[in-house]
Formats: C-alpha cells, sequence, structure tokens
C-alpha cells in the first residue's frame, strides 16, 4: 500500500502563450485590469483544452470576469523569467514543482499569501512563510510505449540494455521539473551522487540527448520513436486520454521496490504582482473545493486539499496505480541549496 508522504515540487517546455502581455508592473491602471498573469510549469493545461486549468480558468472567468493570461514552460524556466522581468514584473502568480518554488521563495520572488482552503492543505506541503502553497499533487514516474514494450521495466539496470540505445529519453535536469527528478531520484535509489552519476554515465550511451519540455516526451512514446522516457503520474495520466499506447511505470534499484516521491504542482503569489488582487482571487479558486474535487475527475492528479477525498473513475483508477509503490521524501533543503552542484555534476557525468 501507498504510504503517502510530503507531496512536494517543474516540468518544462518551450514557451507557450497563450495571449499576449500586457500588463505593466504595478501602476494603478494595472491594477484595475480585469486579468491576471499565470506563469506555470505545463502538466495541467490540456493538449486538446481539455485538462484541469482549461476547466478551472473558464469557471474562474466566468465567476469573476476576470481573464487568465497563461504562460507555460518548464518549472526552472518559469522562475529565471519571473526572475529576468524582477524589475517591471509582468506574472501574478507562479505554478512550479519543488525544487523550483523553494527556489523562486528563495529569491524573493514570492509574497506571503495563505489562500482560502490552504488551512487544509498538509503543513508540509506549503511553505512555512506562507509564500506558496501546493495546489495538485503528483508524484515522479516513467513512461513507456504499452504496444512495443508490453511490459514494463522494473530496473534502472534494464534501461542500460541495448535495445533502448536511442529509444530512451529523460528531459534536461535544472530546466525541467521532471528532468531534475530524474537526478532526485537516482540520488536516492543508488544511495547518493558518486553512484548516481556512475549510473547516469552508462545510461547516456542510450539517451536520445537533452530535452528542455517533459509533455513533449510523451508523444514519442505514443508513436513507438522511444520506448521509454520520464514523466511525472498526473501529466501522463492526463495525456493517456489520447495517446493509448502510455503506461506508467516507477523503477526500482535492481530486484527492490518501486520508489517514487511526491512532486506537486505548487503556486505563489508573485512580488510585487501587477494584478495582486485577481491573483489571490485565482489562487482561492484554485483551493476551492469545487476545483479540488475536478483534480481527478478532469486533470488526473491527486488533490491538495486533505478534506476533499474523490471516488470518481480516475481516482480508482491512480491509488490502483500507485498501490506498493515505496515514496520517500526528498531532503528539498539540500537540494535547494545545491542543485546548481547536482547539475554540473550530472553535465560532467554525462557530457551535456
Amino acid at each position: 500500500m501507498l504510504t503517502h508522504i510530503r507531496p512536494v515540487a517543474a516540468v518544462t517546455g518551450a514557451l507557450v502563450l497563450a495571449a499576449s502581455l500586457t500588463a505593466c508592473g504595478g501602476s494603478s491602471a494595472a491594477s484595475d485590469e480585469k486579468v491576471v498573469t499565470v506563469y506555470s510549469a505545463d502538466g495541467l493545461k490540456g493538449e486538446a483544452g481539455d485538462g484541469w486549468y482549461d476547466k478551472v480558468f473558464a469557471d474562474f472567468e466566468k465567476r469573476t470576469g476576470i481573464k487568465v493570461k497563461y504562460v507555460e514552460g518548464g518549472s526552472g524556466e518559469m522562475v529565471q523569467r519571473a526572475l529576468r522581468e524582477k524589475s517591471n514584473t509582468q506574472a501574478d502568480v507562479l505554478v512550479t514543482l519543488p525544487p523550483f518554488i523553494q527556489q523562486a521563495g528563495s529569491k524573493g520572488l514570492l509574497q506571503a499569501y495563505a489562500p482560502q482552503g490552504s488551512d487544509r492543505v498538509d503543513g508540509a506541503d506549503k511553505a512555512a512563510d506562507g509564500t506558496w502553497t501546493s495546489i495538485v499533487n503528483n508524484y515522479f514516474g516513467f513512461i513507456h510505449n504499452k504496444k512495443e514494450l508490453p511490459e514494463a521495466p522494473t530496473s534502472w539496470e534494464e534501461l542500460l540494455d541495448a535495445r533502448y540505445k536511442d529509444r530512451l529519453q529523460y528531459s534536461t535536469p535544472g530546466v525541467a521539473g521532471d528532468g531534475t527528478a530524474v537526478l532526485i531520484k537516482a540520488m536516492h535509489d543508488f544511495g547518493g551522487q558518486a553512484p548516481a552519476m556512475e549510473y547516469l554515465k552508462k545510461l547516456q550511451a542510450n539517451n536520445v540527448g537533452p530535452s528542455s519540455s517533459t509533455s513533449k516526451l510523451a508523444p514519442k512514446v505514443d508513436k513507438g520513436e522511444l520506448l521509454v522516457a520520464n514523466g511525472d503520474v498526473q501529466m501522463n495520466f492526463a495525456q493517456s486520454k489520447s495517446m493509448p499506447n502510455l503506461g506508467i511505470w516507477f523503477p526500482a534499484k535492481g530486484n527492490g521496490k518501486p520508489t517514487t516521491f511526491a512532486l506537486p504542482y505548487a503556486a505563489g503569489l508573485v512580488d510585487k504582482a501587477p494584478h495582486a488582487e485577481n491573483g489571490r482571487k485565482l489562487l482561492d479558486f484554485l483551493l476551492s473545493e469545487g476545483a479540488q474535487r475536478e483534480v481527478s475527475a478532469v486533470g488526473g492528479g491527486f488533490p491538495a486539499r486533505k478534506d476533499v477525498k474523490p471516488t470518481d473513475a480516475n481516482a480508482v483508477a491512480l491509488a490502483g496505480l500507485m498501490e506498493g509503490v515505496e515514496v520517500f521524501e526528498p531532503d528539498w533543503a539540500d537540494i535547494d541549496e545545491n542543485l546548481t552542484a547536482y547539475v554540473d555534476a550530472w553535465k560532467s557525468a554525462t557530457g551535456s
């Protein structure tokens, strides 16, 4: 049985502008606009406009008259963009995965705000200083092509086999949240940085190469261009509705238990947000009971509020998927402090 431990944390991709940005940093005119700008890691917006974001943003606009302007990219990419714009803030709400949400907080990109409903979010899943809270819980995972590879691999070691040469890819650590998660899980499973880098150096012989977007790997797996790629449960479960060849699995070390860790989407109000009040309203809405009940049914994820316990078909399937998977808790403070060193070690080991 799954023991739920702290769902905490980028996901990836080239910038996608759903609308052009017109907000100006903090002017009174801007603050009166009926808009809110969201910078977010990918995964919650549907490929066909049928994702959780699509539903809740439409509901929010209908309820409040506030239009959501949406910008999507990798978790690290979104933090870097917000950092570059710090003197002329464009975003109102930032949504990203660990360790990038912690990074945003430590760089002063977020202001404290406890959304309505955040008191129902577990204490481990929100910042002690009130700068961010999880809105959708999630877990790191891998995917395989069920048609060409009916039985999912079971171990890291299996992926070193020659059958995976140029048929395996994972997103770039330090850029993509899920790519960074590959490092975190490997260091946990192999017992430290050195053995993890030794393994990833060997795996590089089969790796297609870098990818800034984790979400773009799923279509390649579905089509059979790749046999295996990294991802996360929420995003890949949602994608599997339109990509029937996707299967989700969790690597183990050797004959050990499959492992994973929580990788939630966490949201915060951006410091000096040009439409701060609208940002607060959106954060309240994302954590409302109604929106949280749709996390599984529409988005294929896990509610952040512990008092919301959906029983829809997706919720049942997700619980079954996590059955027997050991969930560990990363040391996010260490990762936040040493992320650059870990990514540099990976670059050195893999020649990336």
